[in-house]
């Protein structure tokens, strides 16, 4: 697998998925290919040593232009590892700035409303087509899950169970972990099986193996249009920050969502921490110990 290769392929991805612009994109690429010409062309197998004789040449760098360099790296090695390139992650071994994490962009719940009755407009139709009982259950898996892209598309045919609420599932790298499966996503799922030859390997297929990610990140955006969103604010990641987003403000516990989102660092769960400020008050004073006490005294 040489660099070029597998930097054009991931900034396919970038493009198709996560609907970067030219100018990131560009980016991207120029960071990607220094990289590799410092580890003459070895990036793509780099292992957490070369990692940081590499980052030892940014010492002159800013901070800013440090963790651009490394995030570029870090979304390039997790592109590796979902395509099944590589088993490992190197990342850790590159430098993290003190700079202020971005946060991530998300949906309020009116978006996700009007997602899903866009979704039931489209299966209130007289016969339903089955590509929408597709959709319908790609998106209750998307948000009700949290399932990243690739996870999604590639489920195999039998992997939902009826009266199974859970499903184990290999993440990145190799980390096995536990994923609630609502009751309207197995309903969904088993009206959209019932669809799929029982020979497909997959739940989601198309010609010999399943859909692409590209094709999911497509489907979402013509949705998001039905529903009246822009397009450019919604992809599939998109969705999965809303769950987790969502989840934390129903008062969810940070452990348990780091465990269904499979983060191995309850620091990149720590990112969904953004909720409102009124959300935060109405937490205190609906939850904290003292209230009790407060409320028997008057």
């Amino acid at each position: 697998m040489s660099d070029a290769a597998a930097i054009d392929r991931f900034l396919e991805m970038m493009a198709a998925q996560a609907g970067a612009a030219q100018n990131t994109l560009a980016a991207y690429r120029r960071d990607l290919m220094l990289a590799s010409a410092a580890l003459d062309g070895g990036l793509a197998v780099a292992d957490g040593a070369a990692l940081e004789r590499l980052a030892d040449g940014w010492t002159a760098l800013s901070k800013a232009t440090v963790a651009r360099k490394a995030a570029a790296l870090r979304r390039f090695f997790g592109f590796l590892i979902d395509e099944g390139d590589r088993a490992d992650d190197p990342s850790p071994a590159l430098p993290r700035p003190g700079m202020q994490r971005r946060l991530p962009r998300t949906l309020d719940h009116g978006d996700v409303d009007r997602l899903f009755a866009a979704i039931d407009a489209r299966l209130a139709r007289d016969p339903v087509i089955p590509t929408d009982l597709r959709l319908s259950a790609l998106f209750e898996l998307l948000y009700g899950s949290g399932l990243r892209a690739t996870e999604l598309v590639s489920l195999p045919r039998g992997a939902i169970h009826p009266d199974r609420p859970f499903l184990i599932l290999k993440g990145k790298g190799g980390r096995e972990r536990l994923v609630p499966i609502s009751d309207r996503a197995r309903a969904a799922v088993a009206a959209w099986r019932a669809h799929v030859a029982t020979d497909r390997p997959f739940l989601f297929p198309s010609g010999a193996t399943h859909i692409s990610r590209v094709r999911l990140f497509q489907l979402v955006r013509t949705l998001a249009a039905e529903a009246g969103i822009a397009p450019e604010r919604i992809s599939p990641h998109v969705l999965r920050h809303a769950f987790a987003t969502h989840l934390l403000e129903g008062g969810a516990d940070l452990r348990a969502l780091q465990t269904m989102l499979g983060h191995a660092d309850i620091a990149t769960t720590e990112i969904y921490t953004h909720v409102d400020s009124s959300r935060l008050v109405e937490l205190v004073n609906e939850r904290h110990p003292l209230v009790d006490a407060l409320r028997k005294r008057a």
